[in-house]
């Protein structure tokens, strides 16, 4: 199976505009309208108000297929709603003296600066893509008929938005390939979205796309010119003019969810490193070596976020041997340790993963990674195993706290721990996390059957 290419939503640009938007509005405000003020306190609630604001407007939803009128109609959208909040903090700290015209001036010229970033980013993109070629995605289209010719117009006519084109397939001519062909045409052109038109295809034809698509880490979208897709659940965008739906909506893909994520993994991770770690390292570090001889800490790899292996860190809870990679531990498995059997019990054998999570290979929770030799078979033969790497591994899961933890002794299992990751994925939340993590520590605690 290829390498998955990375960085599919451009994640680090809304964070940076973020930064970028709050440190005009903050700045402005501290260093020349309002310099009276506690800057501490200012800051803190102005940009926390933003934040929210930003959500609400959603000002930062501008895609590659975004319009420049658009933009435009969500800074002023922001503005209104920034300059009601300036008044409400103005009058509610009204000993602080600021004034109306003060506001206004204050807010007009923040969004200047904000929309000359805004827009300049927004060409910078489309300048890079037109003239450098970078940051585009291959597309297929599954259906000819007039609205997919538009939407095939719309990426042969517009590179500026980063799309290039590779073939759209009609499945009303017989000399057509057939779908088996397709899927390997897509996989030999490393095509990154497939788009389909609802009406040019059966039942059975969107659900073998749809699972070709889950398990190969293709983005799948829908063109809706068929009246019964619209009474699902589904996420709209717009190309143009054209109306395009996404089958699974993935909240990790929101920037703000991303950083929330990120932000917590670091502080968690942060906070287990200095105050768990920097002392019980050396504990496990000794008893493992007066057990036997090797090093402290095993080194494995796996497949993480978009397939990409990297380096996953556990305390060496078995004799040194040229199976550790291969073979998972089993039941009585003469290969673990006395200690080892001690820290596998109680998943203090995990706790190195967390140099994982501060590093951005793995995160606190998500799906549990797999071995390399482990992922290839699975993938091939457990239906949407696949889809678990559309976002980062994590240390523990939702999977492993129902039940699914430990060694796999059937598909049962794999489906079931896949079933779970899935939900996961789609239903993510901060509140979900913590829960699965009090979850895992309680179950640390008591001891779980499968940990050996």
């Amino acid at each position: 199976m290829s390498l998955f290419k990375q960085g599919r939503y451009s994640g680090y640009l809304r964070p940076i505009s973020y930064l970028i938007d709050l440190s005009i509005v903050n700045g402005l405000a501290v260093l020349y309208f309002f310099k009276n003020i506690d800057p501490i306190v200012f800051i803190f609630l102005v940009s926390l108000a933003w934040i929210i604001l930003s959500i609400f407007s959603k000002f930062y939803e501008v895609y590659r297929f975004t319009r420049e009128v658009t933009i435009f109609a969500l800074i002023f959208r922001q503005m209104a709603l920034f300059i009601l909040v300036m008044f409400a903090f103005s009058g509610y700290n009204y000993n602080f003296n600021i004034y109306p015209k003060t506001i206004l001036k204050y807010v007009l010229l923040s969004f200047i600066g904000i929309a000359i970033f805004k827009f300049a980013l927004y060409y910078l993109l489309q300048k890079y893509r037109t003239s450098f070629g970078g940051n585009y995605r291959k597309t297929v289209i599954f259906g000819a008929n007039k609205k997919t010719f538009a939407l095939q117009d719309f990426f042969n006519k517009n590179p500026e938005y980063g799309y290039i084109h590779k073939k759209t397939f009609n499945f009303r001519e017989k000399r057509e390939m057939s779908l088996a062909e397709c899927f390997e045409y897509i996989l030999k052109e490393n095509v990154d979205e497939i788009y389909c038109s609802i009406s040019e295809l059966t039942n059975n034809q969107i659900n073998d796309i749809a699972d070709f698509a889950d398990n190969n880490l293709k983005i799948l979208k829908f063109l809706p010119d068929n009246k019964e897709i619209y009474s699902r659940k589904l996420k709209y965008e717009y190309y143009d003019y054209i109306p395009i739906l996404s089958l699974r909506n993935i909240p990790l893909e929101d920037s703000i969810n991303t950083v929330i994520k990120r932000s917590f993994d670091i502080i968690f991770s942060s906070m287990i490193i200095i105050f768990i770690l920097s002392w019980l390292t050396p504990i496990i570090a000794i008893l493992i070596k007066l057990e036997s001889k090797g090093p402290v800490f095993f080194k494995q790899s796996r497949n993480g976020f978009n397939y990409k292996e990297f380096d996953c860190y556990k305390f060496r809870s078995m004799m040194p041997n040229k199976d550790a990679h291969l073979y998972q531990a089993t039941r009585g498995d003469q290969r673990v340790t006395k200690i080892g059997r001690f820290i596998r019990k109680t998943s203090i054998d995990e706790l190195p993963q967390f140099f994982n999570v501060l590093f951005g290979d793995m995160s606190v929770v998500g799906p549990r990674p797999h071995m390399v030799s482990h992922t290839s078979v699975y993938a091939k033969r457990i239906d949407k195993f696949m889809v678990r790497h559309f976002v980062k591994p994590g240390i523990t899961g939702l999977a492993q706290i129902s039940g699914f933890r430990g060694e796999i002794e059937s598909d049962k299992d794999i489906i079931g721990r896949v079933k779970y990751d899935i939900f996961y994925i789609e239903n993510w939340s901060l509140l979900l996390d913590l829960k699965i993590i009090i979850r895992t520590f309680i179950n640390a605690v008591k001891g779980e059957d499968k940990a050996y």
